[in-house]
């Protein structure tokens, strides 16, 4: 090969165009000119984001800023995203522009979405989420240092004087009572340390600890008492409460005789029977109604007795013959 000028400056431009194309492809230029996956977001401020900014998922990078327009009160960012992210994006994914340094670098946080959630479509657009700029955030610190520094020289030089001067006053004229509180505090306390009084024995004393011990077992124990008693208390109104249910269902001798009417009518016809019996009795019909309302069948019944009574008397006056012959007789 001829080392000529025409050699030397294709190799130069050989050169070149790989290092452009190495640049490009680092900036990652060359996915304008494929056909990526767009998605766009609206901001209300993109805050310094530019054409080229990444545009990331997860921390990892998804694609570029293709564009950034404005429409209807809004600044429009386009996303050419690569086509491995199709999949990864649903409808309720939102973007975010972050900052990557303090130097001002930004890109757009594109968040993973739901996990039931839809696919995006291409050109569909995402919610967007706004975060405060850095300018804004540096004027509110500049605002709160400000705030800051008032509050310090409000707190120095004669304003500081004007606030203590009252209360050095006060405890300069009272300083004998200021003394008389702080000698009864340490009486106090000494006499706590001590074990003294009521504060000082449950600070001190074992014994009234474990009294207080003992009563809140016995009042739990009582508590389980009370617990038990309504426990049967329940079963009680529980048994109760069944054997109304019974009685309404006309189960057993209570709930027959209040809800089965072939037993209340053998009841409504004994019940008549017997009241028809009573007038018997009570208008002197029968045997057993001359039994209570008369006395002339007491009187035969005397003199069948006396009757008999003398019968038997004569038989023993009688001998054995006699008694045969009147038997004979009788017969004959």
């Amino acid at each position: 090969m001829k080392d000529t000028i025409e050699t030397r400056l294709g190799m130069f431009f050989a050169l070149a165009i790989i290092a452009a194309l190495v640049i490009l492809e680092s900036l990652g230029t060359f996915a304008f000119f494929e056909r990526g996956y767009h998605l766009h977001a609206l901001f209300k401020n993109v805050q310094e984001l530019k054409v080229g900014d990444a545009v990331k998922m997860g921390g990892v990078p998804a694609g570029r800023v293709e564009s950034i327009v404005l429409a209807n009160g809004q600044a429009r960012v386009t996303m050419n995203l690569e086509q491995k992210m199709k999949d990864q994006i649903k409808l309720d994914s939102t973007a975010t522009i972050r900052f990557s340094g303090l130097m001002g670098q930004n890109y757009v946080d594109i968040s993973f979405g739901s996990p039931a959630g839809v696919i995006a479509a291409d050109d569909a657009t995402l919610p967007s989420v706004e975060h405060p700029d850095l300018s804004d955030l540096m004027g509110k610190l500049d605002s709160v240092a400000t705030g800051v520094e008032n509050m310090t020289k409000s707190f120095s030089g004669e304003q500081i004087d004007k606030l203590v001067a009252p209360l050095i006053s006060m405890i300069e004229n009272n300083q004998s009572n200021v003394t008389a509180i702080v000698s009864d505090t340490r009486l106090v306390t000494d006499r706590l340390a001590e074990g003294q009084g009521t504060l000082g024995r449950l600070s001190k004393d074992d014994d009234l600890y474990v009294s207080a011990l003992n009563t809140v077992s016995n009042l739990q124990g009582t508590a389980a008492d009370i617990k038990k008693a309504m426990a049967d208390a329940e079963t009680l109104l529980s048994n109760a409460n069944s054997v109304v249910t019974q009685v309404e269902s006309g189960q057993g001798t209570v709930g027959r005789l209040l809800y089965d009417d072939a037993l209340h009518q053998q009841a409504a016809g004994a019940m008549t029977n017997l009241n028809q019996i009573l007038q018997k009795v009570n208008t002197g019909d029968g045997t057993v109604s001359q039994l209570i309302n008369t006395n002339s069948m007491l009187k035969d019944v005397k003199l069948s007795l006396q009757k008999l009574d003398k019968g038997i008397d004569s038989l023993e006056d009688t001998g054995p013959l006699s008694i045969m012959g009147t038997m004979i007789n009788s017969l004959f």
